[in-house]
C-alpha cells in the first residue's frame, strides 16, 4: 500500500496541470486513492456516488460519496476541484454529518484530506479535523495513519478511540511550533517563572524573548547531536566499525578505498533514520569504493539505498531514482552542507527501503 500511495502521489503531481474541473479531480486523484486503501469505486452497494439521505431538511442535497462497509455508510466524502482551498468548504459535510449514521466526514481536493469526526459534541462535526494529510507531502505517519482507514482493517470503534488524541496532538504541535518559532508574552513568562525572580514587565518579556527562542532552537539542536552522537558510538563499538576505523587511520595503498569517520557517521544517521522500519539493523551494509561509500540492505548491491560521496572537499548524498515505483540505473546527487543534514531525506530513505523489505 505505502508503494501505490507514493506512486499516486507522483502521477498526482505529474497530471495535476491537466486536471481542470472538479469531476477531473475525482477521477485522476480521489477514486484512486480510495482504491488503494482497499474499497472497490465500481461497486454501486460500496461506494455510492451523489450519496443522498432520505431526510426532509436536506432535500435535493448530496455529497460526492457514501462509502458503505457491510452495508452501513461508514465514510461520507465531500470533494472539490484541487486547485480550490478547503477553507470554508464544510458546510454541506457538515449538514449531513448531522443526520447520516456516519461518524467520519472526508472532504478533499484530491491533494489535501481533512478527517471531521463528533469529539465534541455527539453527532455534530467538529469544526477542527483530527486527522490531515497532503497526498504529495506524505509522511511515514501518513502512511501509518492511513492503513487505519483501510477496507480490510477498518474498525469504527478504534478509529473514534485514536482521534481525539490525534486531533489534540495535532492542536498541541502547531501550538508548540507557533510558540517556538514567536514566543507569546504568556509563555515567555511561563518560561521565566522558574528563572527570574523580578517584576514580569513588558519591558522584561520583550528582552527575553529573542533568549527564550534561541534557548529553545538550541535546545532541540542538542537533542539532534546527542542522538546522533549516540548512534554514531554505537556503530564504532561494533567490530566491524572499528576495524574500518583502523583503516581510515593507517597508511594505504592509493587503490584501496579509505573508509573516513564521516561515513561511518554517515551510516549510523542513516542506520538510526531507518531503524522502525529495519529491526534488525544490521541488514543495513556497506560497501566502500574508490568513488563512493555505498549503503546497502542485506549486504546486495542491487540493493543500494543511498550513495555517500564524501571523499572530495563538497560531500554529496545520492538516491537511486524511482520510476512507476521501480529503481533505474539513474542516481540523484545531492549536495551537502554536513553530514547531520542526512538526516533531512529522511523520507527519500524510507521510499527506497521500502522497495526492498
Amino acid at each position: 500500500m505505502d508503494q501505490r500511495l507514493n506512486e499516486l502521489s507522483k502521477k498526482i503531481e505529474t497530471y495535476k496541470e491537466r486536471v481542470s474541473n472538479e469531476e477531473m479531480t475525482k477521477t485522476a486523484f480521489i477514486m484512486p486513492f480510495f482504491e488503494i486503501l482497499g474499497y472497490d469505486t465500481r461497486n454501486p452497494f460500496e461506494f455510492v456516488p451523489e450519496f443522498t439521505a432520505d431526510i426532509a431538511d436536506l432535500k435535493g442535497e448530496k455529497v460526492d460519496y457514501g462509502i458503505f462497509i457491510n452495508d452501513k455508510v461508514e465514510f461520507i466524502v465531500e470533494c472539490k476541484n484541487w486547485k480550490e482551498n478547503l477553507i470554508n468548504h464544510d458546510k454541506q459535510l457538515n449538514r449531513y454529518f448531522n443526520v447520516v449514521d456516519s461518524h467520519i466526514g472526508i472532504l478533499t481536493n484530491g491533494i489535501q484530506y481533512k478527517f471531521f469526526t463528533d469529539l465534541e459534541e455527539a453527532n455534530k462535526m467538529d469544526k477542527n479535523p483530527f486527522y490531515e494529510f497532503n497526498i504529495l507531502d506524505l509522511k511515514e505517519k501518513d502512511l501509518i495513519q492511513l492503513k487505519k482507514f483501510t477496507k480490510s482493517t477498518f474498525d469504527r470503534n478504534k478509529i473514534l478511540d485514536t482521534a481525539e488524541e490525534l486531533k489534540y496532538l495535532t492542536l498541541l504541535k502547531a501550538y508548540l511550533k507557533n510558540e517556538f518559532d514567536n514566543p507569546s508574552d504568556e509563555f515567555v513568562s511561563c518560561m521565566l517563572s522558574g528563572i527570574f525572580d523580578g517584576i514580569k514587565t513588558a519591558k522584561i518579556k520583550d528582552k527575553f524573548r529573542p533568549l527564550v527562542k534561541k534557548a529553545i532552537n538550541e535546545h532541540f539542536n542538542d537533542m539532534l547531536r546527542e542522538k546522533l552522537e549516540n548512534a554514531f558510538q554505537l556503530n564504532v563499538e561494533d567490530t566491524k566499525s572499528n576495524e574500518l576505523l583502523d583503516e581510515a587511520i593507517e597508511v594505504v595503498d592509493e587503490n584501496i578505498p579509505v573508509t573516513t569517520e564521516d561515513e561511518i557517521a554517515g551510516l549510523s544517521i542513516i542506520k538510526s533514520l531507518l531503524l522502525e522500519l529495519v529491526p534488525n539493523i544490521e541488514k543495513i551494509t556497506h560497501k566502500d569504493t574508490l568513488s563512493y561509500f555505498g549503503v546497502l540492505f542485506e549486504d546486495n548491491t542491487r540493493k543500494w539505498i543511498c550513495r555517500l560521496y564524501f571523499n572530495s572537499q563538497n560531500k554529496y548524498i545520492s538516491f537511486p531514482i524511482l520510476e512507476n515505483g521501480e529503481r533505474t540505473l539513474k542516481e540523484e546527487k545531492i549536495p551537502l552542507t554536513n553530514i547531520f543534514e542526512i538526516s533531512k531525506y529522511k523520507e527519500r530513505l524510507v521510499e527506497i527501503i521500502q522497495l526492498y523489505i
